[in-house]
């Protein structure tokens, strides 16, 4: 499919939104966009690839303002504590954030390359069924749970950053929704979570597009550029409105939009 001038400005605009989006409560941007850009004429495995790039610079911009604004602390330097205890061996950074951001990007490669190896081989519809399911589960959970205190978990983290990845890889979305929401569970702050997710998620877009490149290496790079200048526009816009909101109401639109993208992915596998 041939893009033009008009039509590579109507797909900027439209990442554009979904980066706005997921920058800004964590999740919807390849959830959203991969179907519609299938749905606009594209090839799934040209759209994939497309997605990850977008979000892959998007992630960093938008991290970088996450940073600025507060929304996130991150210190990516050695923890001495850590570091004494492991006799010098690995590696661990300083902030939690931090913390968090390298657990999920460690568990970001493991799944994501898993993914990318494996996804010709998963049905479909299994796939977007588990997506779907899991998604609007964690969504009720928020919800029910909006009002309450959660003990930190690093194995749960561990869990959710694997499967995460896993979704991401294998369909270009899946990723932001449990991810944000799995850090709500496991007890992380509103505003931490989608900061996190927001720089967690470009390191898992960079080893699922390279893998790509590697083992498909057809890149529709028209498309991955106007995917990529509207995440852009949208990062800095998002990161400033997590920094304005109220945290309940931040954690309330989480929980709603993660039970929506829970029930538009079921609709779509079963009823589209």
């Amino acid at each position: 499919m041939d893009i033009t001038l008009t039509l590579f400005i109507a797909i900027a605009v439209i990442a554009l939104i979904c980066e706005y989006t997921d920058a800004s409560i964590g999740m919807g941007y390849g959830t959203a966009l991969s179907p519609i850009l299938i749905i606009m004429g594209f090839m799934p495995l040209h759209v994939v690839p497309a997605v990850l790039l977008g979000q892959l610079v998007g992630g960093l911009v938008g991290g970088f303002f996450h940073h600025r604004l507060g929304n996130v602390v991150l210190d990516f330097g050695q923890d001495r504590a850590i570091k004494k205890r492991l006799r010098g061996l690995g590696y661990i950074p300083k902030s939690r954030d931090s913390k968090v951001i390298f657990t999920l990007a460690i568990c970001g490669i493991i799944g994501a390359v898993a993914a990318v190896v494996f996804s010709i081989n998963i049905p479909e519809m299994i796939l977007k069924s588990y997506i779907g399911v899991m998604v609007l589960v964690i969504g009720i959970f928020i919800l029910i749970r909006r009002n309450k205190e959660h003990s930190f978990s690093w194995k749960g983290l561990v869990a959710i950053g694997l499967i995460s990845a896993f979704n991401k890889g294998a369909s270009g979305g899946g990723y932001g929704p449990l991810v944000t929401g799995g850090q709500l569970m496991t007890g992380r702050d509103a505003k931490s979570s989608v900061g996190s997710t927001t720089i967690a998620e470009a390191a898992v877009c960079i080893v699922a597009f390279v893998s790509y490149v590697i083992l498909k290496g057809d890149i529709y790079w028209t498309l991955a550029a106007a995917t990529s200048v509207g995440s852009v526009v949208a990062a800095p816009f998002a990161a400033m409105t997590v920094k304005k909101v109220n945290k309940r109401s931040l954690i309330f639109a989480i929980g709603v939009v993660t039970c929506v993208l829970g029930v538009m992915t079921l609709a779509k596998t079963f009823i589209f």
